[in-house]
């Protein structure tokens, strides 16, 4: 535990150097990036300097990583980037980048006023909740930020919201209603009811959000056992459906597709999603480059949580799995 703390502070000094001596950035401009204080900066340089970190050139084994990151805000166009190194056999997209959340809610909360986050769903939030220490945050409200199915109990909407507030020692508020509506049933009379208003007026003053990200393949769990049972994996890939966030299928272009499971998705809106301060989106493999893509393109990330295997095909222009196994 304490080498995992000393590996972070390390890395963030020479994150720090990196823009300080290489990329000529001030100490302001450096604190505003990294969402740190400026006293902060100043003393991971000098910290750095004491260690022989910074010589004439930056002696760390964090370089590497850190201009992977750069690399991958600059591609995506992002305000910040963290790559974390990914088990490789077998390799576990889900594990890394959730202990990589955790650490990253845990800084925020540290240093951020946070009233209210907004939460998806997902294996990786289920390993990132584990991966939290507890913490006491009375003053915060986890909101769940779409519906949910009755399978997949422990990272279905319900559970992941209610599993970092216990983690965050914070309240919170659940959206008890299904991801996706039945056929017939209209969506504006079905949220019409008295209470859901107070749930989703909650989601239009959200400090920052957690989201997910999913392809078109059985991998997804919401296209193996989410989706109506008149709706199928081709209906979407054919409206040009390459995967979803918060369950909006997206194009590869980053727009919403055009398909009537759109009018049947009870949960927020992309439009108010994009209005949030901070939106944190935590994804990796191989199958979920296109959908990081056009994640990014939409506006639906600040942030991008990844692992190392899926930050080198995103920057090589490599093509993800869906995309290959279309053109099979």
């Amino acid at each position: 535990m304490v080498r995992e703390v000393q590996d972070e502070t390390d890395a963030f000094a020479a994150e720090v150097c990196w823009h300080y001596y290489v990329n000529g950035m001030t100490q302001a401009e450096i604190a505003q990036q990294l969402d740190a204080t400026r006293l902060r900066v100043n003393q991971a340089i000098q910290r750095a300097k004491v260690a022989g970190m910074v010589k004439v050139r930056i002696e760390a084994p964090f370089i590497a990583r850190i201009e992977l990151q750069e690399a991958v805000r600059l591609r995506l166009g992002l305000r910040r980037v963290l790559v974390v190194p990914a088990r490789q056999e077998p390799y576990d997209c889900h594990c890394a980048v959730g202990a990589a959340l955790a650490n990253y809610l845990t800084e925020k909360l540290r240093t951020r006023s946070w009233r209210s986050i907004g939460v998806s769903w997902g294996m990786t939030l289920e390993h990132a909740i584990r991966k939290l220490p507890q913490q006491s945050h009375s003053d915060l409200e986890i909101v769940s930020m779409l519906g949910g199915t009755m399978q997949g109990a422990s990272f279905n909407s319900f559970s992941i919201v209610s599993g970092f507030a216990a983690a965050l020692g914070a309240n919170y508020s659940l959206l008890a209603a299904p991801i996706f509506l039945s056929e017939g049933v209209e969506r504006e009379a079905f949220l019409a009811q008295e209470i859901f208003a107070a749930h989703f007026a909650k989601l239009e003053s959200l400090d920052a959000a957690i989201l997910t990200a999913s392809d078109i393949s059985p991998r997804s769990f919401l296209i193996a056992n989410g989706l109506p049972k008149e709706i199928s994996p081709d209906d979407l890939m054919r409206a040009g459906a390459i995967g979803d966030v918060l369950g909006r299928f997206l194009g590869r272009d980053g727009t919403r597709i055009d398909h009537p499971i759109d009018r049947r998705t009870i949960g927020v809106d992309l439009d108010i999603v994009r209005r949030i301060p901070e939106k944190v989106l935590a994804a990796a493999g191989r199958h979920k480059v296109d959908i990081i893509r056009a994640a990014s393109m939409s506006g639906l990330v600040d942030t991008l949580v990844t692992d190392d295997v899926t930050a080198e095909l995103i920057i090589s222009g490599g093509l993800g799995q869906a995309h290959e196994e279309a053109a099979e």
